[in-house]
This record gives C-alpha cells, structure tokens and sequence, in this order.
C-alpha cells in the first residue's frame, strides 16, 4: 500500500497581522518594552502551524516561467538580508529588530466576461442606432431631395427636331425636301475604356468619321450624351444598331435632300450636318424654314435603353413652313446647262445666266456656273457656296448705256435721230476714250451710236444733260440699291454721288465704267425697259405653303414709271438694231422673234494694281423678246472669258439665243409676225 494521503489542516481566515514595531516604537500605538509580539489569537480558533521559511528561489532561466515553482503564499516572500544591520539612528538598545514578514500583494483579478460583453452591445447598439437614424433621416425628411437628384441622372433631354419645310418651283417640284433619317450618339460614361478603340474603327468608316474625333468624344467618361452623326440613312442606323455597342444609340431626325443635285444649288444654298441653314435661302429663310423645335425627357436604364414605364415629359415640334419660288425647274435646267458649257468652251472664270417676266419682275431661272452639288457641299471649293448673282458686281459696260439713253431721251432732249459726228477717240481734260474698235469717224445718229456701241458717240450724247441727272437716273434704274431679295451677302454694287466723282468721272460712267452692278440689278434694267418705262422690284419668292398646305402669297412687288412708256418705247426699238447685221449682236437673233438686247464688254480691274490692264474682261448680253409685245428678258455674264472672243457679241450673245428660244417654247410664247422697225443708224445730211 502507498503513504497515507496528509492528513490536511482545515484551512481557517489567516489571524489578522500587526506590522512589527522598530526601536522607536509604531506611531498611533502604544510604546512597550521591544521584543518579539505574539500573534493575536481568537478564541475557539486553533491557530495553523508556523511556517517554515523558505530560501529565495533562484532566477528562472530565460525562457522558463516562475509559474513552475511552488509556494504555499500566493505570493513570495521577500528574502531576509544577509548581512548584520546595525542601529537605526535614534534608536534605544542596538538590538537587532525582528524580520518583517512578507509584503503583502493585491491580487490581479480578471474583468468579469460578461460585463465586457454588455459594453461591446452597447458600443454596436450605439453604432447601429447611427445607421438607423440616417436611414430614416433618408427615407423621410430627405427622401424627397434624393428621388428627385437619382431621377434627374436617369433623365435625358432629347431634342425633337422640326420637320423642315420643302423648298419647291412655282409648279410645285421639290428642289429641296426633308426625309426621315437618323442621328447617332453616345453615352461615354458606358462606355468601357478596352471597347473604345473597336467602336472608333467600325464606326468612323461607316460614318465618314474622323477616327482621333470619335476617339475624344468617346474618351469622356463624365459625359452622358454626345452626337456623333446627323443626317444618317436609315439603312446605316440599323447596321449600326446591329452591332449592339454598349452607349451607342440611335434617335429618329431628318435629313435634307436635294433632288436635282446641283440645281439652283446657288440660290437654294443647303443645310449643315447641324441641320441649319449655311448658304442661299435654306440660310436666310432658315426661321421660315426650320420651324420650332421640340424636346423630349425620357428616362434612361444603366444600359442606355429607354425604360418603357419611365417618366416621358415632351413638348412636340413645330413644322416648317415650305417655301415656294418663282423658278421654272425645266427652264432652270436648261439655262445652267448653257452657261456650263459656254464656260467651258470660252474657258471662263465664272458664268451666269438670269431668266425673268418683265410684267411681274419675277425670276424664272437663276444660273451660274461653276457649281456644286448641295448634297455633298463639304467636297466642294467654300468660294462656290454664295450666290454670284447677286454676290458679285461687275462692271456692266455698254449694256449700261440705255440707261444714258433713257436720261439723255428724256432730259437731255435726244431723239433716236439725233445726229453725231463720232470719231474713235475723244479726249476729255488730260484723257482720251476710245471706242472698242479703231474706225474712221462716222456720221451716226443717237440710234446708230446705241446699234455700234460706240463710247465716243455716248459721251457726246451724255453731254446733254447734267451729272446730277445722269446719277439720279441710274438710282431709279437701281444702281447702287439692293434688289431685296431674299438672298444673303447681296451686293448693292458702287455708284457714288456725283460730290464724289472727279473731273472726268462722269464720262466712263456714261459708258457702263466705274460702276458697278450685280446680275440681277442689270436684268431688271431691261425689265423696265422692256415693260413700257415701269420698274417691277424683281422676285424670287411667290409664297409660303403651311403643314396644313394653304398657301400665303408673298407681297406684292413695288413698282415705279421710271421712264415715260414712249422713251421705253423707242429705246426698245433703238435695241433691236443691235441684232441686225449692222449691229454687235446679230449671233442673238432667234427665228420668227423679234429680239431687243444690247452688248456689253466690259474692262476688269487688275486687283494686283487698281488698274484695267491685265484685268481681263466682262463679256454679257441682256435682252428680251418679243420685242413688240416683251414677256421675257435673259440676262448672260461671262468673267474673264480666254478662249475666242471676249466681245459679248461673241461669247454672250448666242448663250442668250440659246436660252431665250427654249423660254419662249417652254412658256408658250408665239412669235408676233410683226416686222421689225427700221432703225436708222447713219445721219443724214
């Protein structure tokens, strides 16, 4: 058998211990003789063995816990000193005190668990409470500010274009109208940065797209809406579509279409890819025209798509009004068909030709040469998108002698039989003017001189009358005035007033110099002439057709008696011995009609040196017919012309004849089978 277990002592509250006394004895207690003092015993309590005393423990290894030694203390005593302690100052007897007993340690107790548990509830309780309150503080008082800030970045204004109002000719044929197209756009903030490059290369060859363009619009990842293409054919959209780009989309538009392509394209101008007027009337109709857009909020998902229960606030569109002129489609062609080959033919700079009623002053063609194709205007020369006709002035020349003629028939007392000695040189102050042709001098009448266009014998003539008079005559003929129609840039040419003229002014201007005109200004020149003295405002515009097709007629024309109806009479006559034999124009004669016109070659000046030479020269041509009963006057300017002649009998003339004799048929116009009058066009002595 084993030892017997110890036989334990019953442990009892240790007996309460008095610190010990020193020499002096313990303050607050009293004072007895030193020696050693009992432990306090209690009664009916058996007090526990002494303890033997124990030696330090010696110092644990690094690495090793004290927690390996046993003791019977919780807590070691302190190890007595070793060597002999001597008296304590003050003290009595030298006798060496008693050992203290062992310090006695506060013992470390752990915090209770659950008390720390409460505290970390109540560190999330108070946590989560926070979140709490803000989410009501969302749902309630600020839920209103945040619905509407999420609904407004999932709304996207979208334009509505108007449908823009067709230009037509006076039978209603389109020369411009409006088709469904569409527009492409992107969402750049859907777009991922790795798709960038693949969208740019299928989009920008299908679009005709500059590649590092499309690249920027579509590297803005801030941006939500950004066009790319207007105008783009439906069938494009789709394939497009078809490809199923994140952030690209399509929305329904219009593009303009121009039908006969190059067409009056001077006069109808086009529209940019923009959808706004840039040239001729689609620019200066554009308010007319365009009509007022509309708009349209719609609601976008985070794809881009439309969300078919979103909100959809909209304002619908406006539709244009159409816009129709006074041009004959069918006369239109056949005159920039002539002017484009005279061009070519005589090597021209530029060319027009200009088709009008004299009765009502409305235009019926409006031609010039070169063109281009208003449908593909970015592949053409910018210079070429304004409207020559009435853009560019150009001095007239001799085609601006009836006005001299009107002024000095009825101021200046001139008749058509008035007699000149005309030589072919005529010096006035320091300078001489010529005649275009060297000859001996001539015994002509005022007629003659009118037939021969001779500069000389209209100098004479303009002597009859006044500066003042001449200048007064050429403003009612419109010189140096704006025709008013509705064409931008439009040139009122250059006529200054006669405090303005120098000594000898007065002289080339008589004779169609140092003025200027532009193209239309010059043909309703003959228009007053050819309607009986009376100047019709010319016109291009015969009204407006609303989306309902009721059609408002422009305003009437302002007209003027410029000139007695027996002057405009004579001076017609005097004009149709410019296309006899005898004339400069014989080349514009047209079979079965009697045809009125005067010639005109003109200097240019040389803009390198503000003078005529080297300048080159304006070669035209404006008549009407039937002479005695006038229904049409054609108006052909030829700039600078280099090959053949450049005399307007020669490279103007049978451009009129071409376009006159076509008019006449096409506006059914018979010949009166009346004869000529005999045009005197020597003096007689």
């Amino acid at each position: 058998m084993g030892p017997s277990p110890r036989k334990e002592t019953p442990r009892t509250k240790p007996p309460r211990r008095e610190a010990p006394r020193d020499d002096a004895g313990s303050a607050g207690t009293p004072t007895k003789k030193p020696g050693p003092k009992k432990p306090a015993q209690k009664p009916a309590q058996k007090a526990p063995p002494k303890p033997a005393q124990k030696k330090a423990p010696a110092k644990a290894p690094p690495g090793k816990s004290r927690a390996g030694a046993t003791t019977q203390n919780a807590h070691t005593a302190r190890p007595p000193r070793t060597g002999p302690r001597g008296p304590r100052p003050g003290g009595g007897s030298g006798r060496r005190p008693p050992p203290r007993g062992p310090r006695t340690r506060v013992p470390f107790h752990r915090r209770d668990p659950l008390k720390r548990l409460n505290v970390g509830l109540l560190v999330v309780a108070f946590v989560l409470s926070l979140f709490a309150g803000r989410l009501v503080q969302l749902q309630t008082i600020e839920s209103g500010k945040y619905s509407e800030q999420a609904m407004r970045q999932r709304l996207q204004k979208i334009e509505l274009p108007a449908i823009r109002g067709d230009i037509t000719d006076a039978q209603g044929h389109p020369l411009a109208m409006t088709v469904e197209a569409r527009a492409i756009y992107a969402d750049p903030s859907l777009i991922k940065a790795d798709k960038r490059q693949t969208i740019v290369n299928a989009l920008a060859p299908t679009l005709g797209l500059n590649p590092s363009t499309l690249m920027k619009q579509l590297s803005k990842p801030d941006t939500r809406f950004v066009y790319l293409a207007h105008g783009v054919r439906p069938d494009q959209a789709r394939l497009i579509t078809s490809w199923n780009f994140l952030g690209i989309g399509t929305l329904p538009e219009y593009r303009r279409e121009y039908p006969n392509d190059s067409l009056a394209a001077g006069v109808i101008g086009f529209v940019n890819d923009t959808g706004k007027g840039a040239a001729g009337l689609e620019s200066s109709m554009n308010g007319v025209l365009a009509g007022r857009a509309g708009w349209q909020r719609v609601e976008i998902s985070p794809e881009g798509q439309h969300i078919p229960m979103g909100e959809d606030q909209r304002r619908p569109s406006e539709p244009g009004r159409g816009v129709r002129l006074t041009l004959r489609r069918d006369l239109q062609f056949k005159a920039q068909q002539a002017i484009e080959k005279q061009v070519r033919a005589t090597k021209a700079k530029s060319g027009s030709v200009i088709v009008m009623d004299p009765r009502t002053g409305r235009l019926l063609a409006m031609a010039s040469a070169p063109g281009f194709d208003p449908n593909e205007y970015a592949k053409s020369d910018g210079d070429l998108w304004g409207s020559p006709l009435v853009q560019a002035a150009y001095e007239p020349g001799s085609t601006g002698k009836v006005v001299t003629a009107a002024a000095v028939m009825e101021h200046g007392g001139v008749t058509p039989h008035t007699p000149y000695t005309v030589p072919d040189t005529i010096r006035k102050y320091d300078i001489a003017f010529r005649d275009s042709h060297p000859h001996a001098t001539e015994r002509l009448t005022f007629a003659g001189v009118l037939a021969t266009s001779s500069n000389v014998g209209t100098i004479m003539a303009s002597e009859s009358i006044s500066s003042q008079r001449l200048y007064q005559t050429l403003r009612d003929f419109g010189f140096g005035t704006k025709t008013g129609l509705p064409l931008p840039s439009e040139t009122p040419g250059l006529l200054k007033p006669p405090a303005q003229w120098s000594g000898t002014d007065r002289y080339p201007i008589a004779f169609g110099q140092t003025v200027s005109v532009n193209a239309v200004q010059m043909a309703s020149v003959y228009a007053t002439i050819a309607n009986g003295g009376v100047r019709v405002e010319p016109t291009l515009v015969e009204g407006t057709v609303g989306d309902d097709d009721k059609f408002t007629p422009a305003r009437e024309p302002r007209r003027k008696q410029v000139i007695s109806a027996r002057t405009a009479r004579q001076i017609s006559d005097m004009l149709e011995g410019v296309t006899t034999r005898e004339g400069t124009a014989p080349r514009a004669q047209i079979a079965g009609y009697r045809v009125a016109g005067k010639t005109g070659t003109a200097e240019n000046v040389n803009p390198r040196t503000g003078g005529y030479d080297g300048g080159g020269y304006t070669a035209s041509f404006a008549g009407f017919a039937p002479a005695d009963d006038p229904q049409l006057v054609v108006q052909v300017v030829l700039q600078d012309p280099k090959r053949g002649s450049h005399y307007g009998g020669d490279a103007a003339a049978p451009v009129f004849k071409d376009v006159m004799s076509f008019a006449l048929q096409s506006e059914k116009v018979p010949p009166t089978g009346s004869r000529p009058p005999t045009v005197q066009i020597h003096a007689r002595d």
